[in-house]
């Protein structure tokens, strides 16, 4: 009978699971009332024989805290981003507090990231904590990164609180990370497999197909594939007062990737995993307005990325150690047919990374980590003009070795439970001019404390301090020219004191954060185009200070979930007192921006508003009125409902984005979309 028993109780569990994956208080009371009455039933069966149960497997990806963190973290898992309809890694980073996002328009256009004013350079992307680099104008285009597998995205101001990180994630001002979803399966599943297709406005298209497979009982893989293409052709209004309506010309764009992953449980605490990854676009390239017309645009770009990545991870009672390597390729290439101006440009960038880490619990209260990478990557790039000659334009090789060196001590102490953290980075590069003896060299060693003091169950008190080096990349450096600019690299000082709280009153559960910091960045780099989004140019601004706050709140009722987020940024010129820029806000940095959500759940549909608000920002240096930017606010509505059928689960979800249909530019001469619509169907089984 005690067999019968715990084959109801599993039985039980498992119907709960399929029901409520989120957990919570309702969860286990489901859990408490199904052993009750699988007892009783069991009970009152005459039935005495043993029956064979089939083996749970159940992934535990667990996002990071965003309460009990010392550095201000900041998680949308996948389950929001299918609400919001996020099809892009800017999208899902796109509402997250102290973050500016820059953005050339459409689906298609050039995406970039800012945290806390620091600079896109400043944020390490990382896919499953691996680090990724990008050759096109030397930045991540957060626009080439597909959601669909994501089990969530993190940003982590100054550090990731992990035992286990690279020493590139140690130096990174801050970490952008998009992990990969684990393939999960319940009793008797050996095969899943989702499909979904989205459509919207101006010929938007993207087919996803998403295939899993437990092959035993320690391996298990996963394939997705996505292919998304839009016409891009939207209209907008040159200025207020013109005239006639125009559409946005020569801004289609088509991508395909497939990303395929491979997780092996050697034993207990013991896993290698692996990725594989392509991708494959084609941009067109709309070119900025002038006074009341765009700029006719004969330009493209064409990009290829491939990368294989594999992690070997273990974990015992007191060592935890990881080593990952990486290997990628990518080719890009700009082409401009106006004939009075033809060129065509490719850009081919390889690389190699290795990275070590390892941990230690010393004693119970001390834990000591320490992390070595060391990459090479290798630059070429060629020009052809209307002589149709090619010419090599620029052959390097970069050599870079970090290693760090941490500590962690956690302890209870004037009750209050602390944990206090400290490491040293060390940075080396050398970059290597093929047919020159030049050799830039770059060489620092940064320092990063924190402390965190949790008071009772909801409070938390945090600090934290950290130095950051940045040397210029590729992009800055050698991407379009055949001299390496005069670049200087940066040096940033970030100083962070904040609070977070959260507190449950019978079925309604809020959390808040409040942040406060200072950033001071020394020859900070800045980035901004030229005649066309591919062409950008680089420059030091000797001092930048950075005063700001980072508001966050949530609240969960039953059936109704509100958000909200506010950043103020004070970001400006410190170099010379006597400079005409000097006070001065930084090229497109709002000082004020925030963003908020409300979400009603019932049985029929589900029904989502969405917010952001961003302030004004200049397009150059100097503050003046006909370099301001105004400011502007994105609604977004959303409605989706998933019906449950006899084999799998069907989802619809329609949305209108830009609801007002407010036309505004976040970058200058490059207006956004209006208000355009999409709907989503997917089928998983």
């Amino acid at each position: 009978m005690s067999k019968v028993v715990l084959y109801y109780i599993v039985s039980f569990i498992v119907s709960c699971r399929r029901r409520r994956a989120g957990g919570g208080p309702m969860l286990r009371l489901c859990l408490a009332l199904g052993a009750f009455f699988s007892i009783l039933t069991a009970a009152a069966q005459e039935v005495d024989t043993v029956q064979r149960l089939d083996e749970i497997t159940i992934s535990s990806q667990r996002a990071p805290s965003t309460l009990r963190t010392a550095t201000p973290t900041q998680v949308v898992e996948a389950g929001e981003m299918e609400r919001l309809g996020a099809l892009q890694l800017s999208d899902a980073v796109r509402q997250m507090a102290g973050v500016t996002l820059k953005d050339y328009g459409g689906v298609g256009g050039v995406k970039t990231v800012s945290a806390r004013g620091l600079g896109s350079q400043f944020s390490a992307i990382t896919i499953d904590g691996v680090p990724v680099d990008d050759s096109q104008n030397g930045q991540v285009d957060l626009g080439r990164y597909t959601l669909g597998n994501a089990a969530y995205v993190s940003l982590s101001q100054g550090q990731e609180q992990s035992s286990l990180l690279t020493a590139r994630a140690y130096a990174a001002g801050n970490v952008l990370n998009m992990e990969t979803a684990q393939p999960a399966f319940f009793p008797g599943e050996r095969v899943k497999m989702k499909a979904g297709m989205e459509a919207g406005s101006f010929g938007l298209l993207s087919p996803t197909l998403q295939w899993e497979l437990r092959w035993g009982k320690r391996l298990t893989t996963s394939l997705w594939a996505n292919y998304l293409r839009s016409r891009g052709d939207y209209p907008f209004l040159p200025y207020e007062t013109a005239p006639e309506t125009l559409r946005r010309d020569h801004s289609a764009v088509w991508m395909a990737t497939v990303d395929g992953n491979l997780i092996y449980t050697l034993a207990e605490g013991n896993t290698l995993s692996a990725k594989v990854h392509w991708m494959s676009g084609e941009h067109e390239l709309p070119g900025p307005l002038h006074l009341h017309s765009q700029t006719p645009s004969g330009q493209s770009s064409d990009e290829q990325l491939a990368f294989a990545q594999a992690k070997w991870k273990v974990e015992r009672e007191r060592w935890r150690w990881q080593l990952l390597g990486k290997v990628r390729g990518s080719y890009d290439a700009f082409l401009d047919t106006t004939p009075s101006t033809f060129q065509h440009n490719d850009y081919r960038q390889r690389e190699g990374y290795f990275s070590a880490s390892a941990s230690h619990d010393l004693t119970p209260w001390l834990e000591l980590n320490a992390a070595a990478d060391a990459s090479l990557s290798h630059l070429e790039s060629r020009q052809q003009r209307q002589t149709l000659q090619w010419q090599v334009q620029t052959d390097v090789t970069r050599r870079n070795l970090s290693a760090a060196a941490a500590a962690r001590a956690h302890f209870k102490a004037a009750n209050a439970a602390w944990d206090l953290r400290a490491n040293l980075v060390y940075t080396d590069i050398e970059d290597r001019l093929e047919g020159r003896d030049q050799r830039p060299s770059y060489r620092r060693m940064t320092p990063y404390l924190s402390a965190m003091a949790t008071l009772g169950q909801g409070t938390t008190l945090r600090l934290f301090y950290k130095e950051s080096y940045r040397a210029p990349n590729f992009g800055e450096l050698y991407f379009f020219q055949l001299m390496p600019k005069n670049l200087r690299p940066e040096h940033a000082r970030q100083i962070n004191l904040g609070i977070t709280h959260t507190q449950d009153f019978h079925h309604l559960h809020f959390s808040t954060t409040l942040d406060v910091y200072r950033n001071h960045v020394s020859d900070k780099i800045v980035a901004y185009p030229l005649h066309s989004m591919y062409y950008w140019t680089t420059d030091n601004i000797g001092k930048v200070e950075i005063l700001g706050l980072d508001l966050t709140a949530n609240l969960q009722l039953p059936a109704l979930t509100f958000q909200l987020n506010y950043s103020y940024q004070h970001a400006v010129d410190r170099s010379d007192p006597a400079s005409k820029f000097y006070g001065h806000q930084i090229v497109y940095t709002p000082r004020h921006s925030g963003g908020g959500s409300v979400r009603w759940e019932s049985r029929w549909v589900n029904l989502g508003l969405t917010a952001m608000v961003v302030g004004e920002r200049y397009s150059t240096q100097q503050n003046l009125d006909k370099w301001r930017l105004a400011p502007y606010c994105d609604l977004g509505l959303t409605a989706d409902r998933k019906f449950d059928l006899r084999i799998g689960t069907l989802g619809l979800r329609a949305q209108v984005l830009n609801l007002l249909g407010v036309q505004y530019e976040v970058v200058r001469s490059y207006p956004m979309m209006g208000r355009n619509w999409r709907l989503a169907l997917t089928y998983e089984f």
